[in-house]
């Protein structure tokens, strides 16, 4: 297999236009809304021999081929589909660093003055709690130093909503004086625009910028004279603007790239969405979270046909939110109950008091895990994880004999949230037997669909390495994995400093 790199420009737009021919025989899989799998019979488009094959592998197996594992066993056309698709995607092995939090590792180790914008302000809050907790550490070493009236450069926090270029450019106006070492400061408001010219020398560093702010970044480096390098992590590639779809702006974040868009290489929002997905999130499934993850896929398509035929006002695709998880976290907390009575004749009370306590723990942190008062989000797949552990070996089982029932649940659930009335008209059990022979076909499908996840992240990126790199002279840039992929999906940093201040002012958009 062909290895690409990313050095030069001209490399870096082989690897894109590469990336371009292979995905392009597969938009019918890429585009295409998982919702519609029954509706639109979108297996039928995937190679026959790929599905008799896969149909009939351990769901451990599907889970890794968006990680590029294939069997040796599968036709040679799909070992050498994973094969390709694996050589195209950006390696995201963990680079030798060792990182902190960023804005205290600047501020507390280095002296640099810092300035930490979000726009929630709960996380502001967090922040100056942090620095505040490592503040004291520095205090006490400094004293054990004799140099405890030495002044800290604390970080300061700015909560405010990043909505354009110009509100990013106005911040490097910012005075950057040192914090006093008693009062970090937070401070809420909406910027003006101002003018630059303070001849501060700035970086700007975006630890998952979302969205189109991660671009807005990278131009804002090439604007304005006191930002001299750019640390950029991306995510939310679902919320980015797209030149030529109706959520596209003057100023959109893709394609960024002239290389990029001279390929006429575009997206769309199915494609944006894709690229979300996490190789390594999906690794760590396993088993019994594969098959439920399978399933609410396969009962939100078939929801799907009971819109289609009982109400077609509604539209193509609504969202329903997350009443699949709800569900999810209802079943698993019916099984613990169900193994927990089962116990209850053999085990003596304290373990029987002990075994509640652990499962009421378990379903308290997963009812608490969409808004944690603490800011601290919890794994949904390592919590799930553990339930699915605990369920054992039953959890099958409970699936395979109850699962028109949770269909149901989840028709009534999903109407309700739509703010539709349910009908004795509805006939929900047809429904059900119409598509449950093709029940096991959606996790191949979403399985496949899956693996094109990190190959379209890489497109993203390199398109945004190649606008740095298409800038000429003016700056050096490269793109470097600075997380563990498992804990931080979004781990690959894009990385530009300028190489001559004096070449690139702040002129106004391009």
């Amino acid at each position: 297999m062909t290895k690409y790199s990313c050095d030069t420009a001209s490399e870096t737009l082989e690897w894109i236009k590469a990336i371009a021919d292979f995905i392009k025989p597969f938009s019918f899989l890429i585009n295409a809304y998982v919702v519609n799998f029954f509706k639109d019979r979108l297996w039928e488009a995937v190679d026959e021999d790929w599905l008799q094959c896969l149909t009939n592998e351990p769901v451990e197996n599907l889970l890794l081929i968006p990680s590029g594992v294939f069997q040796d066993h599968w036709p040679a056309s799909l070992k050498e589909f994973v094969l390709t698709l694996k050589s195209l995607v950006y390696p995201r092995e963990q680079a030798d660093l060792k990182k902190g939090y960023l804005a205290q590792v600047l501020a507390f180790e280095y002296q640099h003055s810092v300035v930490a914008i979000d726009a929630c302000s709960h996380h502001g809050k967090v922040t100056n709690a942090r620095a505040e907790r490592i503040k004291k550490h520095y205090m006490a070493q400094m004293r054990k130093l004799g140099s405890g009236k030495k002044r800290l450069n604390v970080p300061q926090t700015i909560t405010c909503n990043i909505m354009s270029l110009e509100t990013l450019k106005s911040l490097t106006t910012l005075s950057q004086h040192e914090a006093d070492v008693e009062q970090p400061k937070s401070i809420e408001q909406d910027l003006e625009l101002g003018s630059a010219g303070n001849g501060s020398s700035l970086v700007l560093a975006g630890l998952h910028a979302c969205g189109d702010l991660s671009v807005t970044m990278l131009k804002t480096l090439l604007e304005c004279e006191e930002v001299r390098a750019v640390i950029s992590i991306g995510c939310c590639y679902n919320l980015l603007s797209e030149e030529g779809f109706e959520n596209a702006h003057i100023q959109y974040g893709y394609p960024m790239s002239c290389g990029v868009r001279s390929a006429s290489l575009s997206l769309g929002k199915s494609s944006r969405d894709l690229a979300c997905q996490s190789a390594e999130r999906w690794k760590s499934l396993g088993k019994d979270a594969g098959l439920l993850n399978f399933e609410l896929h396969a009962f939100r398509a078939a929801f799907q046909m009971v819109l289609h035929k009982y109400f077609p006002e509604v539209g193509t695709s609504p969202s329903i939110g997350r009443q699949g998880k709800a569900l999810r976290r209802k079943q698993q907390r019916n099984i613990i109950e169900s193994e927990l009575r089962a116990e209850e004749s053999t085990s003596d009370l304290p373990q029987r008091a002990c075994n509640m306590d652990k499962a009421c723990s378990i379903i308290q942190s997963r009812e608490s895990e969409a808004a944690d008062p603490s800011g601290v989000r919890l794994d949904m797949d390592a919590l799930f994880n553990k339930m699915s552990l605990h369920a054992g070996s039953r959890c099958e089982g409970t699936l395979s004999s109850d699962k028109y029932s949770l269909f149901e649940k989840f028709c009534e659930s999903g109407l309700c949230r739509l703010g539709l009335k349910p009908s004795n008209d509805i006939n929900f059990h047809d429904i059900w037997k119409e598509v449950e022979p093709y029940v096991n076909l959606i996790g191949v499908y979403w399985s496949l669909r899956a693996a094109f996840g990190p190959l379209l992240e890489t497109l993203i990126l390199l398109d945004r390495l190649l606008f740095l790199q298409e800038q000429g002279g003016k700056l050096e840039a490269v793109m470097l994995p600075i997380f563990d992929p498992a804990i931080s999906p979004r781990n690959v940093a894009i990385i530009a400093k300028k190489l001559d201040a004096g070449l690139v002012s702040c002129h106004g958009s391009r």
